[in-house]
């Protein structure tokens, strides 16, 4: 199946202390996008870098807005090398991927937010899980054919690294966790060992969820296998892909920009300490 054309808006946003530097910043990505291949690029604009009244530290804003065409998988490509704030879908209305297609960018997705992951720290972070009840696992073949044609659910299989106290703790808390992420869950398996006192191996699931939440725990997760399994062409909206890849966008920014934030509170905190 030939990957459909998405006609698609950036809307990428720099933020610095220095106004100089984020401009060319600016502009480093601007020239950047005219030098991608496979797309069609519509129009580019950097607007000008703008003081941001009242911010000490990142008081300088500016922004680089990208219209252009591509096909699926150049589009999350994209949507991870650029991590825009905004993501606008301006056609089509829908699309239609192959799940081995799907799974393809989503092994990209893995990939790429793995090796971000390893650098600056993990994404999955929830809020106490312990007083929630242990999701339902498990459901017939008609409740999962239902999910799919009704509900628009995927069903797929996801592999993860875990570690933890014992297998026991893994099992309840990762249950309740992809519960609390918008995911039924069919199956659920652990397996590996008890090295120096902690429980180290592998979790396969089979899930149901949404497209928007299978690409969040993709993201979340860096799964180092997924399989989608049905439908065999998933039926993607405009506004969940558009989601999606405002989620990427999000999620990328949120995990290269955490040395800055750091040493931005460091030196607030220095300050403050100077200061009393």
């Amino acid at each position: 199946m030939k990957l459909a054309e998405i006609e698609v808006i950036f809307y990428i946003e720099g933020m610095g202390s220095d106004k100089k530097a984020l401009e060319r910043a600016l502009a480093e990505t601007a020239e950047s996008i005219r030098s991608e291949r496979n797309i069609r690029l519509k129009r580019l604009s950097v607007e000008e870098v703008i003081e941001n009244p009242g911010e000490d530290t990142l008081k300088y804003s500016g922004l680089v807005e990208a219209h252009m065409v591509a096909d699926f998988e150049d589009v999350v490509r994209l949507a991870l090398r650029y991590s825009p704030a905004v993501v606008e879908i301006i056609s089509p209305g829908r699309v239609e991927v192959h799940s081995k297609d799907l799974m393809k960018v989503l092994g990209e997705v893995s990939l790429v937010m793995g090796n971000l992951m390893k650098q600056f720290g993990g994404l999955a972070v929830y809020p106490k899980l312990e007083d929630v009840p242990e999701p339902r696992i498990g459901y017939s073949r008609e409740e999962i054919e239902e999910l799919i044609v009704e509900d628009r659910n995927i069903l797929y299989r996801f592999v993860i690294e875990v570690f933890g106290e014992s297998e026991e703790s893994i099992r309840a808390t990762m249950s309740r966790a992809l519960d609390f992420e918008g995911c039924r869950i069919n199956k659920l398996v652990i397996e590996g060992d008890v090295v120096e006192g902690r429980f180290k191996g592998l979790l396969a699931a089979e899930l149901l969820s949404s497209f928007e939440t299978l690409v969040q725990l993709t993201a979340k997760y860096a799964p180092v296998a997924i399989s989608v399994l049905e439908p065999e062409v998933v039926d993607i909206t405009a506004s969940e892909l558009q989601n999606a890849l405002t989620d990427i966008g999000a999620f990328v920014n949120e995990l290269v920009t955490r040395p800055v934030k750091k040493r931005l509170m460091e030196k607030k905190n220095t300050e403050f300490k100077l200061g009393t």
